[in-house]
């Protein structure tokens, strides 16, 4: 049986389900998730397929690059999802899934530029742009 995991934007106007794994959390520092968060994103990813996204209207995208983009809740503001536009996964925050998630954090991506009011002290391994198994947006 596939792993189920449910979750929604903080008004429920958007709400996904996976069927199948998820990628350990990966915490990105690079200045985009900074801006957009105010602290640091933490975000599992899914295949594509295995996703399905219950919305009316109120999910948006933002082109943050050329090479990616981010989906919100346009009614509360939730971050909910990053989107390389060549991948066929999606990375979602883990912070939008319904508890219990089972999720466990894998790594810290673009640690060269976190924020310089606080350090990463969980033994997780730290890249200074992207490990080797995550794609991530060209800067």
């Amino acid at each position: 049986m596939a792993e189920i995991h449910d979750g929604s934007c903080l008004c429920g106007a958007v709400k996904f389900r996976t069927r199948g794994p998820l990628r350990g959390v990966v915490y990105c520092h690079c200045s985009q998730c900074r801006k957009q968060t105010g602290h640091f994103l933490a975000a599992t990813s899914s295949a594509d397929r295995d996703l399905t996204i219950e919305e009316n209207g109120s999910l948006g995208w933002y082109a943050a690059s050329e090479d990616a983009r981010r989906g919100f809740c346009r009614t509360c503001g939730s971050v909910l999802f990053w989107k390389r536009n060549d991948a066929d996964s999606v990375s979602i925050m883990a912070g939008a899934f319904d508890r219990p998630s089972g999720l466990k954090g894998e790594s810290h991506i673009f640690v060269a530029d976190k924020g310089d009011y606080y350090e990463i002290c969980d033994g997780l391994p730290q890249f200074q742009r992207s490990s080797p198994t995550i794609a991530v947006a060209n800067k």
